[in-house]
């Protein structure tokens, strides 16, 4: 792993296989991050080389590649429009000479122009979800930064119909340099045998009915609406004070704020919000319930992992959650924002624990039959290998 451009340089100069360089604003925890070290991990390493360029900094998570042929480069990027990071960026690419630059979100976009530059031949820039200064992809400035860089792209990847749509739309994007993909999961690493303890945990699953979320504690991702609606549950439903449990793992600004809720409302005793955990699947395995509270979503890595582990599944009604949850048998969709809508929500599942279990096994069904890992790799795969048959090379016009 290097921030540096000569290491391995003898090394790359003499592998024939293509190389993919994986473009992000920072190599962190979290579901965009996740599903690249995915694709890395399962893709047959006889077909290509990868690398990672962060535009900010990589941290441990690159510790998740297990291969050993993976270059991670760390730009250190200061906040704001990078225009002064194009010389090192296009230094950086006639160095590496990627078949494919792919570039993940609106912070890394950037990166496309200095890569048409360098005559990189096929530049691919992917949509994984909003943030929270777009809830709703009406954000002008944002529509005009994307259709600036729009000549550079050879094709996008949209993780929802409705970042499709918005593709396609406000941007501007012809439909035919648009794919639709969806996240794979690794259905042997979720997958559970009846309800285990979570190491670590304070709470009992054979004696506790645990609601879990995982994820950064950020505003996009609004736990906090979580916590309150932990709190309006065991309002309307004070005998459930002697079972219910909120488990909620992750670390960022809002981690603070939701202690600092539970403890307010006299329920701090129910939760446990132990940070940011690397056995994702062992806490699956431990919750009887999975909830997710976004403002906005793409293709939530998370839903796919409860589902996988055969987790009913309550997510607010935003970008691609409708795209996973079938409403009323995988799971239940709620409006953004709502704590009493989750909380209601929550109470239907825990007072029908058959229903919550059929829900659980319809969505884990859902996954073997459409989100399979190798179905993902094969989609990215294939969509590397046709457009590397095609001439991309020149700024499209339209």
């Amino acid at each position: 792993m290097s921030a540096g451009l000569s290491v391995n340089r003898a090394a790359r100069s003499v592998d024939p296989r293509p190389l993919v360089l994986h473009v992000m604003y920072r190599f962190d925890t979290g579901g965009l991050e996740n599903g690249v070290v995915n694709l890395i991990n399962h893709m047959p390493a006889r077909e290509y080389r990868h690398a990672i360029v962060a535009l900010t900094e990589v941290t441990d998570f690159r510790k998740r590649l297990q291969r050993d042929d993976v270059e991670c480069f760390a730009l250190h990027k200061p906040p704001g429009q990078g225009f002064w990071l194009y010389p090192k960026l296009y230094r950086l690419f006639r160095e590496l000479r990627p078949a494919v630059v792919h570039s993940r979100n609106l912070a890394a976009l950037e990166v496309q122009l200095p890569a048409w530059a360098a005559r990189v031949p096929v530049r691919i820039h992917g949509e994984h979800g909003r943030d929270v200064g777009d809830l709703d992809g009406r954000n002008r400035a944002y529509q005009r930064v994307r259709r600036f860089y729009k000549p550079f792209v050879s094709h996008y990847i949209a993780l929802s119909r409705d970042l499709g749509d918005y593709l396609t739309g406000p941007v501007g994007v012809p439909a035919g340099r648009v794919s639709q993909f969806v996240n794979g999961v690794d259905t042997s690493r979720f997958q559970r045998h009846g309800v285990e303890p979570i190491p670590g945990c304070p709470f009992d699953p054979a004696a506790h009915w645990l609601i879990g979320t995982v994820g950064r504690m950020q505003a996009v991702k609004d736990q906090t609406m979580l916590a309150r609606a932990f709190v309006e549950l065991l309002t309307q439903a004070p005998e459930l004070r002697a079972r219910a449990r909120l488990v909620m793992i992750g670390d960022g600004p809002l981690r603070a704020q939701c202690q600092a809720l539970l403890e307010a409302a006299g329920v701090a005793d129910l939760a446990w919000l132990p940070g940011e955990r690397t056995d994702v699947p062992a806490v699956m395995r431990g919750l009887h319930v999975f909830a997710l509270p976004s403002l906005a979503e793409g293709i939530s890595n998370t839903i796919l992992e409860a589902m996988a582990s055969g987790l009913p599944v309550v997510a607010t009604e935003v970008g691609g959650n409708g795209d996973l949850v079938t409403a009323g048998r995988s799971g239940l969709l709620v409006p953004a924002a709502r704590p009493e809508a989750m909380a209601a929500a929550l109470l239907r599942l825990a007072r029908d624990p058959a229903e919550a279990a059929a829900m659980g096994e319809a969505g884990r069904r859902r996954v073997e039959a459409d989100f399979s890992m190798r179905a993902m790799v094969a989609r990215y795969q294939g969509l590397y290998d046709t457009l590397r048959g095609h001439d991309a090379g020149a700024a499209t016009t339209d």
